[in-house]
């Protein structure tokens, strides 16, 4: 299990019209209904649960909730998948440890990135069943010389991390988070805006009654990058000085922080809200950070709940996909093959070639999981319907055309074994032309391995507060656990 136990909780849940009492149970893996059948002919997938599945389906998302609320960048998201895979038995991941069937690891690249191992019972050169998702999520972060004053105010210069809207930005409340590494070794851990008696920050924008001349500009005009800076404090100082230098001298009081030691360090400034159920029927969850922490969620928690596979699985969780997989804890990085060969020596010891580790790599199969735009009710035309995602319908295979999609073979497999885990699934291709995006899937194909890219749905992408169904999320546990389980 996940936790020790589950969270025990008791709510009246509208759904589907019906009051449904949430009691503490524990966490059945149930079977749904497809979404999908063979002729395409699909419905939502909350249609197809039992009563039994759906305490199971909201049971999970108070977990995923609870989760997203402490896992917000990539240096918290590894700590508690950390602390969570010690409480399920995997241990650190040594040259030495044995490669015995059912054995649990885990890897920590930097602590930005992180893999889960389970040891199967086929031999390593036959390949691996990898699971692949990102965990840093699009916010800004300070620049290394970032504490200004202006117009009596003191602020932060930021910088952004991932593709934005910056309007969607401002007048959002904010919180500062990450750690600052001084010169003498010491790291210190910043978390202020998250707790309810914490300050927030906040970019402030132009009010109705001021904004004459503006209302003209286009949206990427109206606020430039160098515009995003919230403000940070107010109140001067003795005799007029500037209120940065009372910030400066509040964090060297409070965290012993000089401003020349913000030059080592990695502050971003994230959304200060919860994570919260949303509509009548609390069928929807709205949370900062569900690209891609939503997908890395599910990957965890399915590699938790396996016990001895035949193929060795990997949760493979890595950072800053969202500007391009760079850096050595990103996708582009050497360091899964290393993990590879590592795994492969651990077996093999002095009999150990690299021609093997390359063997393993072609031999294995991957899934990249990562979420993606769904039917917005507000703008359905930036899809095309036949092959659009829905929420609440399922995962969703990415099938892109143009020469990105996985081989056809590699596609049936993945169908079959959804199908037989009764996983219910649906395509998603963008519009030609209109739209894309990328995942940290072919960073992996160009080691020769299978991949494919899915998901699940999810409305407003990239904003400060994204939102997704909850049966979609359950689902894509349960299709990565069949995929771990084969």
């Amino acid at each position: 299990m996940f936790f020790k136990s589950i969270l025990e909780y008791t709510k009246n849940l509208i759904i589907g019209g019906l009051f449904v009492s949430l009691c503490s149970t524990a966490f059945i893996r149930g079977a749904s209904g497809a979404a999908c059948n063979d002729n395409m002919d699909c419905q939502s997938s909350w249609l197809t649960l039992t009563p039994e599945e759906k305490i199971n389906v909201f049971s999970f998302g108070e977990d995923y909730k609870g989760f997203m609320d402490k896992a917000r960048s990539e240096l918290t998201f590894v700590t508690e998948a950390i602390k969570i895979a010690k409480e399920n038995g995997f241990q650190p991941l040594n040259d030495d440890s044995p490669m015995t069937p059912g054995a649990r690891y885990y890897d920590n690249n930097r602590d930005r990135a992180v893999s889960l191992i389970v040891i199967g019972t086929d031999d390593l050169s036959s390949g691996f069943h990898v699971i692949g998702s990102h965990i840093d999520s699009p916010r800004l972060e300070l620049k290394n010389v970032p504490l200004y004053g202006k117009g009596e105010f003191a602020l932060f210069q930021t910088n952004y991390h991932g593709g934005m809207k910056r309007h969607q930005w401002t007048n959002v409340p904010l919180a500062l988070i990450g750690r600052v590494d001084k010169k003498d070794g010491t790291t210190i851990q910043i978390n202020i805006g998250m707790n309810e008696d914490d300050p927030i920050f906040l970019i402030p924008e132009l009010s109705p009654h001021t904004d004459r001349g503006y209302g003209n500009k286009t949206v990427s005009e109206h606020l430039t990058a160098e515009d995003m800076d919230p403000i940070i404090a107010h109140i001067p100082g003795p005799n007029g000085n500037d209120v940065s230098d009372q910030v400066e001298n509040y964090l060297k009081i409070t965290y012993g922080i000089k401003r020349g030691d913000l030059v080592s360090a990695e502050l971003l400034l994230i959304p200060a809200m919860k994570s919260r159920d949303m509509g009548f029927d609390r069928g929807l969850i709205a949370a900062y950070g569900q690209d891609d922490r939503l997908a890395s969620y599910t990957n965890v928690r399915a590699i938790l709940d396996i016990n001895i596979p035949t193929k060795t699985a990997i949760a493979h969780l890595v950072d800053n996909e969202e500007v391009g997989n760079v850096n050595n804890t990103g996708a582009k990085s050497q360091y899964f093959s290393n993990l590879i060969s590592r795994l492969i020596e651990a077996k093999m010891g002095k009999n150990m070639r690299e021609s093997y580790v390359r063997r393993a790599l072609s031999n294995s199969r991957m899934i990249s999981i990562d979420v993606n735009p769904g039917i917005n009710p507000m703008r359905p035309n930036a899809w095309e319907p036949l092959n659009a995602p829905r929420l609440g319908y399922g995962v969703n295979l990415k099938l892109y055309g143009r020469g990105f999609n996985a081989n056809s073979e590699y596609i049936a497999y993945i169908r079959k074994t959804l199908d037989d885990a009764n996983v219910p699934w649906q395509t998603a291709t963008y519009k030609v032309g209109t739209a894309g995006g990328g995942t940290i899937g072919g960073e992996f194909s160009r080691q020769d391995m299978n991949v494919i890219d899915f998901g699940v749905p999810v409305l407003s992408i990239h904003t400060p507060y994204a939102v997704s169904s909850k049966v979609d999320i359950w689902n894509l546990y349960r299709a990565c656990n069949a995929f771990f389980k084969r």
